[in-house]
């Protein structure tokens, strides 16, 4: 099973989360979640700019590279062919946010890219697009350019195996946004 089908972009993860906890009958009239609007507080300075996945590390080892070896690993990044590990976020001034998967590699087949709003308080990140809000608390390190988060996902080994475990996502901040201290 393609590599895709075993980890979805944040985007495709939120969309699907949405779908499926939706409980609508024909008497509720669904309403969508308002967009995040206004000015930035202080502390959501540090979101602004563009944040580049740089590791996925699962609690459990995994092996979902098709190289022909057993060689489970931990780190699911390095597993990850080029197209799957160029995803980003970018963050903008207006709140708006951009969530991109496979947009700067060559001959990339997958991409996908997602828009909404943000805000963060405190270290949760909430993010609204599609009619659907996720949160998701943020770890980040001494000097916040870099963020995790976490969640349990099943993943689908190369066996055809469903493994669940925690995967921690981490992103840095692209040099060039790098806010001088």
């Amino acid at each position: 099973m393609k590599l895709k089908n075993a980890l979805m972009s944040l985007g495709t993860v939120a969309l699907a989360i949405g779908l499926n906890s939706c409980n609508l009958s024909d008497d509720v009239e669904f309403e969508c979640p308002a967009d995040y609007t206004g000015v930035l507080l202080e502390n959501e300075d540090v979101m602004l700019g563009r944040w580049e996945l740089t590791a996925i590390v699962a609690d459990k080892e995994v092996d979902i590279s098709k190289d022909g070896e057993d060689n489970p690993k931990k780190d699911i990044y390095v597993q990850y062919e080029d197209c799957k590990k160029d995803v980003d976020f970018v963050f903008t001034q207006d709140r708006g946010y951009t969530n991109s998967e496979g947009q700067n590699v060559e001959n990339c087949t997958d991409k996908a890219k997602y828009k909404g709003t943000w805000k963060l308080k405190e270290t949760v990140l909430s993010l609204v697009s599609n009619c659907y809000v996720q949160n998701l608390p943020l770890e980040f390190n001494g000097s916040k350019t870099a963020f995790s988060y976490k969640g349990n996902y099943t993943i689908k080994d190369v066996h055809g195996i469903n493994i669940q475990t925690e995967i921690t996502f981490t992103y840095t901040k692209e040099a060039n946004d790098l806010q001088p201290e």
